[in-house]
């Protein structure tokens, strides 16, 4: 069993200094957080977009029984779109709240606002990382870039802090105890951040994420454009047990990489050194489209309040997927949504939202 990690005193005034954290996914939100695609924007080409809408408004409607859904659009004409796709959903849209925040792509998940918390505060704080598209692949991003401070701004002001360091939502998951969970070829990539050693990225993170344990996992999936995150691979379910991803047919290309994170979490221990309790999940069978392949992971999901988004994709693994995650969330709906035409644009459900937790 590896030791967890030591945690060195937080630099003053960042946000670990100053008594916040990131709670778990699994806990209470307040809202889900969404940007809606643009119909003119490159994530779901050749008519991609109107083919992706089914599942979008799926997700959408499928949170209404969870929790308020708040939507960034660009403008009038864009919230009059989308409100007319929400119409066909059986109880209408009174769970959606629409805000004029407008982004250039749809992944709320890596250019949305990492909300904090604190005890006895009831003002959360916002974490605003630079974002580059993933290592500039997509430009432009600038409107994506502004969204968390605009975002704290709609929601009273809130505390914002600036790491000065590029990093996205769908890169890191955490237990909300102190945990969190990476990857190598994502967070050391040098298309982020070329100038910082992998200690001073650990330093940053455990001041602004407030963790003190940090695991490392190797590669990521074939097709995934971020270059490895770790919502293709493996999350947290609660605070010593994960869900990863494994490939059974040797022959594929991810079946060694997913391999390896598998025999690395079988070292590693939560933050009291507790071991990791691992639950694995299948691979959907290889989709492929114009020539290249999609990043389709069953990891990919979203933990709400009374359910749980699945991508599912039209393949046998389908029900396996649902069963491990019926064991590994009990008490919530697993809600499976056909993603085929949404993986086209290289993500799914976790990429799409982000969760504002509830204060107590």
């Amino acid at each position: 069993m590896s030791a967890p990690s030591t945690c060195p005193t937080p630099t003053a005034g960042t946000p670990a200094a100053l008594g916040y954290r990131m709670p778990a996914e699994w806990e209470p939100h307040a809202a889900t957080w969404l940007s809606w695609p643009r119909p003119e924007g490159i994530s779901f080409p050749g008519g991609g977009y109107e083919r992706a809408v089914p599942a979008l408004v799926k997700m959408v409607g499928a949170l209404a029984e969870s929790e308020p859904v708040c939507i960034n659009v660009c403008d009038e004409a864009h919230e009059a779109a989308v409100r007319k796709h929400l119409a066909a959903l059986p109880d209408g849209h009174a769970h959606v709240r629409f805000y004029r925040i407008p982004t250039n792509e749809p992944w709320c998940r890596d250019h949305g606002p990492i909300f904090l918390t604190r005890e006895a505060d009831p003002r959360m704080a916002v974490l605003d990382f630079d974002y580059n598209a993933w290592g500039w692949k997509y430009p432009p991003f600038d409107c994506d870039d502004d969204v968390p401070t605009r975002v704290a701004e709609t929601l009273g002001n809130l505390p914002v802090y600036r790491p000065g360091i590029v990093l996205e939502g769908g890169s890191v998951d955490v237990n909300g105890a102190g945990t969190l969970l990476t990857t190598e070829s994502c967070l050391l990539n040098p298309n982020r951040n070329p100038t910082l050693k992998k200690t001073q990225i650990e330093t940053i993170l455990k001041d602004y994420l407030c963790v003190r344990n940090i695991l490392w996992l190797g590669d990521g999936i074939e097709g995934d454009d971020t270059d490895g995150h770790i919502d293709d691979l493996t999350r947290f379910v609660n605070r010593t047990t994960v869900v990863t991803v494994i490939e059974e047919d040797e022959h594929d290309s991810n079946h060694e990489p997913l391999q390896t994170n598998l025999h690395r979490l079988r070292e590693m221990s939560a933050e009291d050194g507790a071991p990791l309790h691992i639950l694995t999940l299948p691979m959907p069978s290889k989709i492929v489209r114009e020539g290249q392949r999609l990043p389709a992971s069953y990891a990919n999901f979203y933990i709400a309040n009374k359910v749980v988004l699945l991508p599912v994709f039209g393949d046998p693994n389908d029900a396996w997927a649902t069963s491990v995650l019926r064991q590994a969330l009990p008490g919530r709906k697993i809600v499976p949504i056909d993603c085929r035409e949404l993986i086209w644009g290289l993500g799914a459900f976790h990429c799409l939202t982000q969760q504002q937790p509830a204060i107590e």
